[in-house]
């Protein structure tokens, strides 16, 4: 999200009525609803995410403890098994 100022994008006498509730204030304005975009679409963030749990369960499968993934991973053992317990439903 970027600011923007209002008088670069809102007629005056827009400005003024905004005034009028927040005057010198920060305001967020949400996207409209069509626009919006889901968690992680504007980065890698989400397929890094799911090659890295798709990397868990398939070590997992070779054998690999979960104690072992949690360490190597930095991730709390209940986390590794939640991550098993959904590759495995997918």
């Amino acid at each position: 999200m970027k600011y923007e100022k209002a008088q670069n994008i809102l007629p005056e006498s827009i400005i003024e009525i905004i005034q009028k509730y927040t005057d010198g204030s920060y305001i967020y304005i949400p996207r409209k609803n069509e626009n919006k975009k889901s968690w992680g679409e504007n980065t890698e963030t989400k397929r890094y995410l799911k090659e890295r749990d798709n990397e868990i369960f398939n070590k997992y499968l070779l054998g690999v403890a979960v104690e072992t993934l949690s360490e190597q991973y930095f991730l709390t053992e209940s986390s590794i098994r939640r991550i098993i317990r959904k590759e495995k439903s997918d």
